[in-house]
């Protein structure tokens, strides 16, 4: 079986950019061998309000959708970049509440697998 390199990041919220308190709500993965992009996320509202009980639950939430929309084949503002190029502009560093963490590397024979095994050992308690 054939494993591909692959580079991933981890999607976190950083409802006070000030205090640096996050939590981790998704993970995005790219492997250029098999032309894949993927981003998966999930909110945990109760964490998010932990850390600012005035957090704008729904705004976040849209935030975290754009890193998933940015992946996929839809009309948007990433749709004429190449994939690569998605990647990086997903994961340019950016002092806003919704943000990537650093870039990792990997090998996988399966980006879907890899993808659901680290969405549940970083963002799934």
């Amino acid at each position: 079986m054939t494993r591909d390199v692959y580079e991933y990041a981890v999607i976190r919220v950083v409802p006070r950019v000030e205090r640096g308190e996050l939590i981790n709500a998704g993970v995005l993965l790219y492997c250029q061998p098999r032309g894949y992009l993927c981003a998966r996320v999930e909110l945990d509202p109760a964490r998010l309000r932990a850390l600012d009980p005035a957090a704008d639950v729904d705004a976040v939430r849209r935030a975290l959708t754009a890193y998933e929309l940015a992946c996929g084949e839809r009309p948007g503002p990433l749709e004429a970049e190449p994939l690569g190029g998605r990647f990086r502009w997903l994961t340019a560093p950016r002092s806003t509440i919704v943000q990537a963490g650093p870039v990792h590397a990997g090998l996988t024979a399966d980006p879907d697998t890899e993808l659901a095994r680290l969405f549940d050992k970083l963002v799934r308690l």
